[in-house]
């Protein structure tokens, strides 16, 4: 058990990755569409590539959503709404005339005989207009002339001017006093009838709504059928309307009768091993080309991370409208991958995560094709992404080639520019302005996976820091003596092609610790006093070597990356603090060189070599006198051959012609420094 135990504690970081590979196969399985794949590609205005098709079975050939919704339209605006009389409303309206004639006419000189005379002519006007019917204001459709009216549960088709509508029933109240000869009532009677009267014919809402989602569901979905073996396209035949349509409608059968329950599982065991043969490729990729990303799991979490987040995006856009695929901005995925590891790692990725979108995406060929081309231009046109121009002229180029890319495949399948869709121009638009969101999401990823980016880098490189405003108070000399190999490490870093950004970062902070005992460092030392005089050489080195170790506890405590860190961790890699060692043998024999020794790690990478070069030459150069050509030279090759003989470079992956360049660039670098000047008369 115990044995079983330490070998599980051994290989933890590699389970960890069995673990992670397996769970994005799941993961990304399940985000796929469940349905079988049509075995034929065809895209419209281009020739069949295979043999003879003819129809495997009876199929109906389906039409476009675009028909059906022309349709739907087409009957929505035919048809005719139903009404219904209210036979209360008359009733109310009788009793509402009566109430305001009364009230009206109480204390007018008319006697009975006069009152009852001019009440019945309203009440007959009243009749005559609630024998054609009040249509309720807002309810006459002014887009058709006709409405149906139910009554006695028959439904009768009349025009919509069959009922009255204010101006008639004016021109009714006129015409009628004009007739019994009482013109000059006519404002009263306009009052009095107005004022009671009230719309009788109303929409029937539910009745209206069934007798449409009737007519609807006589819509067919199809427009004729297909007999089993009938030819259905013949070999190099170019696809065009109407046998693209038969193909699209053989495509839809077939997938959705390869998706039964029957075939469920081998169709789910298909998608898993493409899918774990994509993910298999980029964890050999990591292993054989990128061994430090593939040892750190925090970084392989995060690529995978990135995958799946792609996948599940675009995956809910296909299912929320496959129209909107191209607002996905996948090109992000290059972007970051770039900004935080390098080109070659982010293309691959980006292609391996667009083979498997192949699977989600419709059109996948002219999806795949666009998606790569951008991917290619993202990481040719990204660079240095802290200067903030950069970013939005690489999206413009990205953007540009989408509308390109489009307008290419449109001519291919049309023949022409006509019938553009316009509203994709502002997709790729919009996918542009989202790839802006980079930059925020660059910070947020460097806060959850601890990655450091140019951006970062940038920041940590101003001098006016608080960690490195406290190192100039402190250790002044200090100070400037890592402005110095700052800059010798950052021109020899460009020569090579390392990360001069990062390597200028490191050199600024490499020396921190010094600052809890600044004096006891020669740069700091403004008098003559020496306290190493006061000390026994063991002791010395140990302050000496402790700057390492308390210079790791400060980056720390001022939460520095790890990157930054591990350029304090190996500047000095295992080398001899050899004064102090030379002093100590010189006091007593059989002195022990590992209590004098640096701790380590020694340099892993080009740019803390180039550091641990241009920190101790710098260092060094200090203790040269009349300086010339020749003793730069001879001193340079001397500092780096005695590193290179102490195997401090093994694990750096740094080759001698790089190790030359460098040498060559602290020698030119030297010279100016201590370039000699004419001396002027007094």
């Amino acid at each position: 058990m115990r044995n079983f135990l330490d070998k599980l504690y051994k290989n933890q970081s590699l389970i960890y990755k069995y673990v992670l590979y397996f769970l994005s196969i799941f993961l990304i399985v399940f985000f796929l569409p469940k349905g079988g794949k049509f075995k034929y590609e065809f895209q419209k205005g281009k020739p069949w590539q295979y043999e003879n098709l003819y129809a495997p079975f009876d199929f109906s050939i389906k039409k476009s959503d675009s028909e059906i919704t022309q349709e739907k339209n087409e009957i929505k605006e035919k048809q005719l709404s139903y009404y219904r009389y209210d036979e209360n409303v008359k009733e109310e309206v009788y009793d509402l005339f009566e109430q305001n004639f009364s009230s009206y006419f109480e204390q007018s000189n008319f006697n009975q005989n006069q009152l009852k005379q001019l009440k019945s002519v309203g009440e007959s006007i009243l009749d005559d207009i609630y024998a054609q019917g009040v249509l309720r204001k807002g309810n006459r459709n002014m887009d058709t002339k006709d409405i149906y009216l139910v009554s006695d549960n028959e439904a009768k088709r009349l025009s919509v001017d069959s009922f009255l509508k204010l101006d008639d029933i004016e021109r009714l109240i006129t015409l009628k006093l004009s007739a019994k000869r009482l013109d000059a009532y006519r404002s009263v009677y306009e009052e009095l009838i107005l004022d009671a009267i009230k719309p009788n014919v109303f929409l029937d809402e539910n009745l209206s709504r069934k007798e449409l989602e009737s007519e609807l569901s006589k819509i067919s979905y199809t427009r004729g059928n297909v007999d089993e073996g009938k030819l259905i396209v013949a070999k190099g035949e170019v696809v065009e309307s109407e046998n693209l349509k038969i193909l699209e409608s053989l495509k839809a059968e077939y997938e959705s009768e390869l998706w039964t329950a029957n075939n469920y599982y081998f169709i789910l065991f298909g998608y898993t091993v493409l899918v774990a043969l994509v993910l298999m490729m980029l964890l050999l990729f990591l292993k054989k080309y990128r061994r430090a990303i593939f040892d750190n799991n925090t970084k392989v979490t995060f690529i995978f991370f990135n995958i799946l987040q792609m996948v599940f995006v675009t995956t809910l856009i296909v299912k929320y409208n496959e129209a909107y695929i191209f607002v996905v901005p996948l090109c992000i995925l290059p972007l970051i991958l770039k900004t935080f590891f390098d080109a070659r790692l982010g293309l691959f990725v980006h292609v391996l995560t667009v083979l498997i979108l192949g699977f989600v995406v419709p059109n996948s060929f002219e999806y795949i094709f666009l998606q790569i081309i951008a991917g290619i231009v993202t990481i040719l046109t990204v660079s240095e992404l802290y200067k903030r121009a950069n970013l939005f002229i690489s999206v413009g180029q990205i953007t540009l080639i989408y509308i390109v890319g489009y307008l290419a495949f449109h001519i291919i399948h049309e023949g022409n520019l006509d019938n553009i869709v316009w509203l994709a121009f502002g997709f790729f638009l919009l996918n542009g302005m989202i790839t802006l969101f980079a930059q925020p999401l660059i910070y947020v990823y460097e806060k959850m996976f601890g990655l450091v980016s140019d951006v970062s880098l940038l920041e940590l490189s101003d001098t006016n820091s608080k960690l490195l405003k406290e190192l100039s108070n402190k250790a002044p000399g200090t100070f400037h003596h890592s402005l110095q190999v700052a800059n010798l490490a950052e021109a020899a870093a460009n020569e090579i092609g390392a990360n001069a950004m990062l390597t200028r970062v490191g050199a600024l902070y490499h020396d921190i610790g010094k600052m809890n005992n600044p004096t006891y460092f020669t740069e700091n030392q403004i008098s003559n006093v020496n306290p190493h005089n006061d000390l026994e050489p063991n002791t010395s080195a140990k302050i000496i070597i402790d700057h390492v170790i308390e210079g790791i506890e400060i980056a720390r405590k001022n939460n520095l990356p790890d990157r930054i860190i591990d350029f304090i961790r190996t500047h000095h890699g295992t080398n001899l603090v050899y004064y102090f060692y030379k002093k100590q043998s010189e006091r007593e024999e059989g002195a022990k060189e590992e209590n004098f020794k640096y701790p380590g790690p020694i340099p892993f990478s080009k740019e803390t070599a180039i550091l641990m070069m241009a920190d101790s030459v710098e260092a060094a150069s200090k203790s040269l006198k009349n300086p010339t050509f020749l003793i730069i030279d001879e001193f340079v090759d001397k500092i780096i051959g005695g590193q290179m003989q102490a195997n401090q470079f093994l694990n750096a992956n740094i080759t001698f012609k790089e190790i030359e360049i460098i040498k060559k660039v602290l020698k030119q670098k030297l010279t100016n420094i201590y370039h000699l000047r004419i001396e002027y008369p007094e």
